[in-house]
């Protein structure tokens, strides 16, 4: 935990990551400031780069996302424009939700969501097979997810 973080700035994450709707009154309180300086740390968070960004959490299943699969890629070449080429274009593709570059047999670890299997099939042979570079691509899916969100620890 970087040295700059005190106790109110930790708890202010937490809460922030726990329901980022929290209105600066109501996280004033949580951590016992008046709403002006929470407000100012609130700030100075977002400036420093500790929090980066709101967003509302959907769920996948209500969204109409019924699998999801985690895919391995192996790349045809490792160099830095074949690699640059992939990660552009698959930015660009609201299905693959996240996109790791990993260590390993294989060289990108991605989350995809489908609607269903013979969507993701079809999504796999039209969309992911074209992208730039890949040579092989393997995939699991998840029976249910265990742990799903994205809290970063705090204290």
């Amino acid at each position: 935990m970087p040295a700059e973080l005190d106790r109110i700035d930790r708890a202010l994450l937490t809460a922030l990551q726990g329901d980022a709707r929290l209105t600066i009154a109501e996280l004033a309180d949580l951590v016992s400031l008046t709403t002006s300086p929470c407000w100012r740390r609130v700030k100075q968070l977002e400036e420093s780069g500790y929090i980066t960004g709101y967003q509302a959490v959907l769920s996948p299943r209500a969204m109409g996302f019924g699998v999801t699969a985690f895919v391995s890629i192996m790349m045809e070449s490792h160099t830095k424009q074949t690699a640059l080429a992939f990660e552009q274009q698959l930015m660009a593709i609201p299905q693959i939700v996240a996109c790791h570059n990993i260590s390993g047999r294989y060289d990108f670890l991605l989350e995809v969501l489908a609607a269903d299997l013979e969507s993701f099939g079809e999504f796999t042979r039209e969309v992911l097979q074209r992208l730039p570079g890949v040579k092989e691509i393997y995939s699991s899916f998840s029976y249910k997810a265990v742990k799903e969100g994205r809290s970063i620890p705090v204290s």
